[in-house]
């Protein structure tokens, strides 16, 4: 990567950090599964407590393993030679961006879990999406680095956009044409996972 000119402690830590979100989501997910296996999920559904309070409860948890996993991902990357080179803001945006994709990915795979019949399949489930979103994508090598068959997809995936635009907030030049495709795969994604977890807890005497 040096000899490309490229300082590959910076290019490769935005796909660090969203490594970290996809491990937070498979955790969240087996916990999901794991309160309806163990009859947590029906022991509630039974009880005067609001549809939406297990579910917030599970993304307060996946909250707080993200910021420890986002903050381990930044001091083992500083120790390999990242740095923030732009202002206050961007350093905010960074982390904000990473958290907020975090806790989507989170709210998708509790979702996930509370469908799966047991951890094992839920974990199965997850392996495949985030070894191809994640290998085949921009965030370890440049698009220039794929054969041509696959640079389109490569180009065009979420983590791809995420990582793009997670490197220019590091770097202190963010651009919105960067950042627009990011945050429509952002808002696209709010959209289905809330639409899903909405349709769990209103119907969730389905998937006890």
């Amino acid at each position: 990567m040096a000899d490309h000119g490229i300082d590959y402690a910076q290019f490769l830590m935005p796909i660090i950090v969203l490594q970290t979100a996809a491990f937070t989501a498979v955790a969240a997910a087996q916990r999901a599964t794991l309160d309806k296996m163990r009859g947590m999920t029906r022991r509630l559904s039974a009880m005067p407590v609001h549809a939406l309070v297990p579910v917030s409860a599970r993304m307060s948890t996946a909250a707080v393993r993200s910021i420890v996993s986002i903050c381990a991902a930044l001091l083992f990357g500083s120790l390999l030679g990242f740095s923030f080179n732009g202002g206050a803001l961007d350093t905010i945006a960074f982390v904000g961006f990473s958290l907020l994709v975090g806790l989507l990915l989170a709210l998708g795979a509790d979702c996930l879990g509370m469908t799966a019949r047991s951890t094992e399949s839920t974990s199965q489930l997850l392996v495949l999406p985030q070894l191809v979103l994640g290998l085949v994508s921009t965030g370890f090598v440049p698009e220039s680095g794929f054969p041509e068959w696959a640079r389109p997809f490569a180009r065009n995936q979420p983590v791809s956009h995420f990582s793009s635009t997670m490197r220019e907030l590091a770097d202190g030049n963010p651009t919105l044409q960067t950042a627009l495709p990011a945050l429509i795969w952002l808002a696209g994604l709010a959209l289905v996972f809330l639409l899903w977890a909405h349709h769990i807890q209103t119907h969730r005497r389905n998937y006890l």
